[in-house]
């Protein structure tokens, strides 16, 4: 199984319930599929570079998860069926990019014991 890293920004006019059931849907599509989730961050409501669909804002949600390569079209067919989403991005993550992750949640940890 290779590991994965999905970025992925919901319309900014979602309320809370329904960020957080969107965030379980595609996480339960993983899983269902043999997906193993690694990480799951909540990057919150943030400010776009450029205007998406007349707007400004997005929530932005970051997977990390380990999963056969034949799961990931079917994942990006979600993406595009589900009208919540106005962005995502999903890249194949080698033996650098794992140990980054890992380095930069280890330090966000620290951060957010102190």
């Amino acid at each position: 199984m290779n590991q994965y890293e999905t970025v992925f920004i919901l319309n900014p006019v979602l309320s809370d319930d329904q960020v957080k059931e969107t965030v379980k849907k595609f996480e339960k599509f993983l899983t269902d599929r043999g997906a193993e989730m690694v990480a799951n961050e909540d990057w919150g409501l943030k400010k776009l570079a450029y205007t998406i669909d007349n707007k400004k804002s997005g929530f932005y949600h970051l997977f990390q998860f380990a999963a056969p390569g034949e799961v990931i079209n079917d994942y990006e067919v979600e993406f595009r069926r589900d009208e919540r989403v106005m962005r995502y991005l999903t890249v194949r993550l080698d033996k650098y990019a794992i140990e980054w992750a890992e380095k930069r949640r280890s330090r966000m940890s620290k951060k957010s014991q102190a």
